[in-house]
């Protein structure tokens, strides 16, 4: 029974979050031409905005630690911006730059360290750590690859967003360190 209804929380809520998130570009675009959904665009952005609430709830449903929860909150809003942006407007040049498709492997960097670190804390840490370097990896390839010559892209651009992105995988792994902390602390 518990286990059910822990399983029907995990759904429900971000079902409900995902239905009232969609909410507003649908609403825009009766009052605004310059939103423009298509049904494709909707379906896209549940499974998104769904999943990582979905994932949150699966990671988060057993711990009662404050900072590990907000900790995987803020790493998994960073890697949803990292994708919503990417697809929406591209960190290089347009979304339509293949290049782009390399921060993926950002994205890849996290999902196979969580699992390998059995989503504990110190291991997450090191993750996001990964992400943090993977991401400034792209970057300088970027930079060596002629990417700041593409139109709507400059070496500024690149450097600013991509250090964005970096500085905000760096301290979602502060986070996990002070969760790791806070974990070993109660256990003394």
């Amino acid at each position: 029974m518990n286990s059910e209804h822990n399983i029907k929380q995990a759904i429900t809520y971000p079902a409900i979050a995902t239905a009232a998130l969609l909410m507003i570009p649908l609403i825009a675009m009766q009052f605004s031409n310059d939103v423009v959904w298509t049904l494709s665009d909707f379906i896209f952005a549940g499974i998104m905005i769904f999943g990582t609430g979905f994932t949150y709830k699966l990671v988060t449903g057993k711990s009662g630690n404050v900072a590990y929860r907000v900790a995987v909150g803020f790493a998994l809003f960073t890697g949803f911006f990292l994708i919503w942006s990417n697809l929406a407007v591209g960190l290089i040049g347009s979304e339509n730059n293949e290049f782009n498709l390399l921060y993926f492997l950002v994205i890849g960097v996290g999902v196979m360290g969580a699992f390998i670190a059995r989503f504990k804390a110190i291991g997450l840490m090191i993750t996001l750590l990964s992400m943090a370097a993977t991401q400034a990896i792209i970057a300088i390839a970027a930079l060596f690859s002629g990417m700041a010559e593409v139109p709507e892209s400059s070496a500024y651009e690149i450097l600013a967003v991509n250090g964005f992105f970096v500085t905000l995988f760096v301290v979602a792994a502060m986070l996990f360190r002070y969760a790791a902390e806070e974990q070993a602390s109660e256990n003394e």
